[in-house]
């Protein structure tokens, strides 16, 4: 287990770094909130790689976003993920109201957390182990996912 830690960045290559160290971390559960994912690397080959063995080991993955249309478009690889497990994996669209959220966070196993201040900049936070850290995120997540609607349903002939 690695030592609690706190880490701020500012640049992409940072944050990408600070989400797989949090996807790394994860073992039971992730939870990830973002406008449209364009910045959280899903449809990387290494990204789907460490997905697939989280699954594997029985991982829940729960994504709540404004909008699909960049997963839709940009994100086959994730889609075949999606279309794949699920029956670990679930998305959901915030509603009108709540469309004027623009921070973005992961949270991994209620517990590790990489968030991004706005989502229209680079500018976060990553902590790991600090369980204290993680409580807000936490509850604005639930909220979020609770006041939200599914999308991205698989269906018998794909996404």
């Amino acid at each position: 287990m690695r030592e609690p830690t706190r880490t701020r960045f500012d640049t992409r290559a940072e944050c990408e770094a600070q989400f797989h160290a949090c996807l790394a971390a994860a073992r039971t559960r992730l939870d990830l909130f973002d406008p449209d994912f364009a910045v959280f690397p899903l449809g990387a080959v290494d990204v789907d790689a460490a997905l697939r063995e989280f699954f594997k080991r029985g991982g829940v993955l729960r994504l709540a976003m404004h909008s699909p249309a960049i997963i839709e478009r940009h994100y086959p690889r994730f889609l075949r993920l999606a279309h794949d497990y699920s029956h670990l994996l679930s998305c959901r669209q915030t509603p009108k109201n709540l469309r004027k959220l623009t921070d973005s966070f992961c949270i991994a196993d209620r517990l590790n957390v990489v968030r991004r201040f706005h989502s229209a900049h680079m500018r976060g936070e990553a902590s790991f182990g600090i369980a204290d850290e993680a409580d807000l995120p936490c509850q604005r997540f639930d909220a979020i996912w609770e006041a939200s609607f599914p999308v991205l349903q698989s269906t018998t002939t794909g996404l």
